[in-house]
């Protein structure tokens, strides 16, 4: 193994700005093509099979678990291993999208003639246009690059970037095209960084006997006694069937002390804030952050459409998730 000649630092500013300009050159090749492809991925009402060997192979298996995470369900299927029995996941309603750089990958081309066989629509990412899989594919996009990133001209490097950037652009612009949403993404993604972000309220506020409640008739002593119990530095204030009517707070607490000199005597309904600041369940634990940072308040009384008290969230509910 030789000696670098060049600096690491120059070589890592050449591949990037190499990769670079692959993905920018196939700006102008999203034509008629490109739309033709979105059509058949579009229509598919099975499943995506990304076909692919190699580098490209790996490259399939980003493209189809983007798929699938954006409501295309996708599958990757190593050709190689298609032509020795894996072809038995295939099924008539679905379509196969096939990467590879030189279009000529003797077990690749198996695959394709298979999926010709089944009459499955073929979508083609090929590295050269004018290639067997290009000629054979249903509709072909181009993904060529000039040359590699590799010192020596070897290594899949832009030709894997092109492919990788030309499969995402088909995958959001499917997910745009199905009207794919926050709350479908929400659904797919329960766990890890993405999933915490995307929690709901109603998995996160407190319930039941958790969450400080008063009727409107309670007197302030009492309802000192249900905020120090439960521990949240409020509490709502309820009509009968738990309709809300209001919030107190630790701040309208040491308020009332300065204007009253005999608080304690005094009632819920004398007390508390009528507007009180409210957030559905279904909504995002990111939005209910957002709303408590620009009030700057630390909980928000979840209710349902008919006003209905279900819960109570805590600036702490949120944090303890770790999800910001």
């Amino acid at each position: 193994m030789k000696a670098l000649s060049k600096p690491p630092s120059s070589i890592a500013i050449r591949v990037l700005e190499a990769e670079a300009r692959a993905i920018a050159g196939l700006v102008h090749r999203v034509d008629d093509r490109f739309a033709r492809a979105l059509d058949i991925l579009a229509g598919c009402t099975g499943k995506i099979a990304v076909a692919g060997m190699g580098k490209s192979g790996i490259i399939c298996k980003k493209i189809a678990a983007t798929l699938s995470s954006t409501g295309s369900p996708a599958i990757f299927l190593h050709a190689a291993e298609a032509v020795h029995g894996d072809l038995g996941f295939l099924a008539l309603n679905d379509v196969v999208l096939v990467v590879s750089k030189s279009g000529e990958t003797p077990e690749v081309l198996q695959t394709v003639n298979v999926a010709k066989r089944l009459r499955l629509p073929l979508v083609a990412l090929a590295g050269n246009p004018l290639s067997t899989l290009a000629r054979h594919a249903d509709v072909s996009l181009d993904v060529s690059v000039a040359d590699e990133a590799c010192p020596l001209g070897l290594a899949p490097t832009t030709s894997t970037a092109a492919a990788l950037a030309m499969g995402d652009a088909l995958a959001m612009a499917l997910m745009e095209r199905k009207g794919f949403s926050q709350e479908d993404f929400a659904s797919v993604h329960p766990a890890g960084a993405i999933g915490k972000k995307l929690l709901r309220v109603e998995e996160l506020m407190r319930q039941g006997e958790a969450v400080p409640k008063v009727l409107e008739s309670t007197t302030m002593a009492d309802v000192i006694y249900e905020m120090t119990r439960k521990g949240l530095g409020m509490t709502a204030v309820v009509r009968p069937g738990d309709l809300l009517a209001g919030v107190i707070s630790d701040g309208d607490l040491r308020r009332l002390l300065q204007r009253s000199s005999d608080p304690l005597k005094l009632r819920a309904a004398q007390c508390m804030t009528a507007t009180p600041k409210t957030i559905g369940p279904q909504e995002l634990a990111t939005a209910a952050l957002a709303k408590i940072e620009q009030l700057r308040i630390t909980s928000l009384v979840v209710v349902d459409s008919r006003h209905i008290v279900l819960g109570v969230l805590h600036i702490h509910d949120l944090w303890r998730t770790q999800m910001f």
